[in-house]
């Protein structure tokens, strides 16, 4: 069992493991640049994340809770987002003679872009995690 630090600490952990799973698929283009009929894949998952910030931050305070009256009764089911990232052929590059449609420059720039943002959120989970190293510490002093 894992203490969970902070709902942002959820999310942002979310994110790095989307932001990897991209990296991956991008890298799995750029090898099949001379694979034949080959399409480049990628993953959309702002809409995956989008949804688990809204499940992680919706206010339950005014929901009716469901009354257990017996501890045979069933359990209540954890609500649990049924939104999944979406894997897409990009297209849009024409295709080469052997039908490959992999653009080794549109692969380089989508993984710099995806390396930048995969950064920029290891810097956020590490700021997040200093707010509550810095409140310890101060705690220590008193």
């Amino acid at each position: 069992m894992s203490i969970e630090i902070s709902k942002t600490h959820v999310l942002l952990a979310r994110a790095m493991d989307y932001r990897a799973e991209r990296q991956d698929m991008i890298a799995s283009n750029i090898a099949n640049a001379d694979t034949p009929y080959y399409k480049p894949r990628d993953i959309r998952f702002e809409d995956a994340l989008i949804a688990q910030e809204k499940a992680l931050y919706q206010d339950n305070s005014h929901q009716l809770k469901m009354a257990i009256t017996d501890e045979r009764d069933l359990q209540p089911q954890q609500e649990t987002s049924s939104i999944k990232p979406t894997l897409f052929f990009r297209d849009g590059q024409m295709a080469r003679n052997d039908g490959n449609s992999v653009d080794i420059d549109v692969e380089t720039t989508e993984m710099s872009k995806n390396s930048i943002m995969f950064n920029a959120i290891v810097m956020a989970a590490k700021k997040d995690g200093a707010i509550f190293r810095s409140v310890i510490d101060a705690s220590s002093k008193v």
